[in-house]
C-alpha cells in the first residue's frame, strides 16, 4: 500500500525501536538516580542537625543556658519565659522533623553540650547503612 505526500505517521517498527530505547535509557539512568535520594536525606538529616545545634549556641549567647531536654527543640522556635534576652522571632522558624518524617531527639543539661539525633530512616535506635542514627557528636 502506498502512502501519499499529505499521509503523515511512524510504523510500528519505529514505534517500537524509540520505546525499546527509552526502556534502555531507564535500565541505565534509574538505579544512579534512585539511590541518590537516600544519600540526599542523610545529607540534609546533617545539615539540619548542624542548624539545630547553631540555633542553640545563639540561645546560649542570648540566655546564658541552652534549652534542657525537657524543653527541647520547640524552645528555639518559641523560647521560653525563662529565657533572659530570647530573639523576638526565635531561632528556628519551625521544628524541623528529619527527611524521614521522624522527629530530632535533643539532650541537654541547659549548661554544657547539646546533642542532636536524627534515628535514621527506620525511626528506631541503633541500625546500619541507611537505617543508621545521625548523632550531631558523630559530625565534623
Amino acid at each position: 500500500m502506498q502512502r501519499s505526500a499529505t499521509q503523515a505517521g511512524f510504523t510500528l517498527i519505529e514505534i517500537m525501536v524509540v520505546v525499546f530505547i527509552l526502556g534502555l535509557l531507564v535500565t541505565l539512568v534509574a538505579p544512579r538516580i534512585i539511590g541518590r535520594t537516600d544519600e540526599a536525606r542523610v545529607t540534609k538529616a546533617k545539615a539540619d542537625i548542624k542548624a539545630i545545634e547553631e540555633a542553640a549556641n545563639l540561645f546560649k549567647l542570648d540566655n546564658g543556658f541552652y534549652p534542657n531536654s525537657g524543653e527541647g527543640i520547640p524552645a528555639l522556635v518559641q523560647p521560653p519565659p525563662r529565657a533572659r534576652r530570647p530573639n523576638p522571632d526565635g531561632y528556628l522558624p519551625k521544628v524541623p522533623v528529619d527527611p524521614w518524617g521522624h522527629e530530632y531527639l535533643y539532650q541537654s543539661d541547659g549548661q554544657r553540650e547539646v546533642v542532636v539525633t536524627s534515628l535514621g530512616a527506620d525511626g528506631t535506635e541503633g541500625g546500619e547503612g541507611y537505617n543508621a542514627d545521625i548523632d550531631s557528636r558523630a559530625l565534623e
